[in-house]
């Protein structure tokens, strides 16, 4: 069975750094794009970095130069180092895989497996 599990979430004041790593399990981490979404409350899912199977990663607009997504196959995990963060980077961060990469890889509902999310909050 595919699973993805986040960790690292916390609470950090604005300005400042956290990252998030994902866990993957399933021998399918190699072969899948991997994502990160972040939601807050009352708010649609939103993509904040895609991580292709091959090239370099994809951001958002609203995170690009401060973030960076990598995957590390050989240890089957995913990470997104966080830099400069502020209030409006507050909300749930889930990672998500996506079989082959089929799909358009910025919408939420291609995604065939998620994590169950982890806190990330910032103060200001």
């Amino acid at each position: 069975q595919v699973q993805l599990m986040e960790s690292g979430g916390g609470s950090v004041q604005a300005g400042g750094s956290l990252s998030l790593s994902c866990e993957f399990s399933g021998d399918i981490y190699s072969r899948y794009c991997m994502a990160w979404f972040r939601q807050v409350p009352g708010k649609e899912r939103e993509a904040a970095a895609i991580i292709p199977v091959t090239g370099e990663a994809k951001y958002d607009d609203s995170v690009k130069g401060r973030f960076t997504a990598s995957r590390d196959n050989a240890k089957n995990t995913l990470y997104l180092h966080m830099n400069s963060l502020t209030p409006e980077d507050t909300a749930m961060y889930y990672c998500a895989a996506l079989r082959d990469c089929a799909g358009d890889w910025w919408r939420p509902n291609v995604y065939d497996y998620w994590g169950q999310g982890t806190q990330v909050t910032v103060s200001s």
